[in-house]
């Protein structure tokens, strides 16, 4: 299919979406009685939920080594400011791909492919993102997911009666009470969360020094909860998520009125790291003509 900037929308009877081709963004996600759930892009934050690759977080001084080359890489990478191609356009179902180009190649001299597949069945949107290495050298990448929900998730909630509670792989399960925290955008060291059991509740506080990161989590979903002033679920969202390892979260400690729930496979580098691409911990590596694929997904439950 031809190149467009128009978007697509897609849809059932209790959620719809939109999605432009410019970065494979989802820029609107609405359910029938509840209205708009993703983040408008307002004045605090200009994005909705930009598609992260070849990196996610930042390089030391955005620098991207490999063979004795260095590269300029910005934060999250470029697919997120690239123009996709449609591949499928339904009722249900969008597919947008990005391949190299001259562009790319001169920031990230590999080959790839990159697919997005967004469909909605049941009243849930998934969103599955598959790298292909097309090429004949090892593809280092990192992937991720940066979508923003709009908090309060209801109005007439105050943001502080909004929780995140973690489903863990077993029930009972605690999951881990701390996360690493960012020092200029790289890794640092770790700081304990003011973790409920498997529920943190949510402040602006928490983002002082930026997102909370948290590696290899245990959870493969996390709950976004409204809470009435009984302390009952008033509107609650689920994000799901297959294949990736690592979470985000992220808001703006100046009360900006959205929070960000990320599935990452990757993540910034650690303070005082500044070496080979193909060697940054946590990077995925995919042998030619090797595909991985991972997946998130969002449903509405109240």
């Amino acid at each position: 299919m031809q190149p467009s900037q128009a978007s697509h929308s897609i849809g059932d009877a209790m959620l719809s979406a939109i999605i432009k081709p410019d970065g494979a963004e989802l820029i609107s996600l609405r359910g029938t009685k509840e209205g708009e759930l993703l983040w408008q892009a307002g004045p605090q934050w200009p994005r909705h939920s930009p598609v992260l690759f070849p990196i996610v977080g930042r390089l030391a001084e955005s620098r991207l080594r490999h063979q004795g080359h260095n590269y300029t890489m910005t934060q999250h990478g470029f697919a997120r400011d690239s123009l996709f191609d449609w591949v499928e356009q339904s009722e249900a179902r969008a597919v947008l791909r990005l391949t190299e180009n001259a562009q790319t190649q001169a920031i990230y001299p590999f080959r790839f492919i990159l697919e997005l597949t967004y469909a909605i069945a049941d009243g849930a949107l998934s969103v599955t993102t598959r790298v292909t290495n097309p090429g004949d050298v090892v593809l280092p990448c990192s992937v991720g997911a940066h979508p923003a929900f709009n908090w309060p998730l209801m109005p007439g909630v105050p943001k502080e009666r909004h929780v995140l509670e973690f489903e863990v792989l077993e029930f009972d399960a605690p999951e881990e009470a701390s996360a690493v925290l960012l020092t200029d955008g790289l890794l640092d060291a770790r700081a304990p969360l003011p973790l409920q059991g498997r529920v943190l509740p949510l402040s602006s506080e928490l983002f002082a020094r930026d997102a909370l990161i948290l590696p290899s989590l245990a959870s493969r979903s996390v709950r976004f909860i409204a809470r009435d002033e009984a302390g009952r679920t008033a509107r609650a969202i689920k994000v799901s998520w297959e294949g990736y390892r690592d979470l985000g979260i992220w808001s703006k400690p100046d009360g900006a009125p959205f929070l960000c729930i990320e599935p990452w496979f990757g993540m910034a580098s650690p303070l005082g790291w500044d070496g080979e691409f193909t060697e940054k911990p946590g990077i995925l590596l995919l042998a030619p003509g090797e595909s991985r694929a991972m997946s998130w997904s969002i449903k509405v439950e109240a």
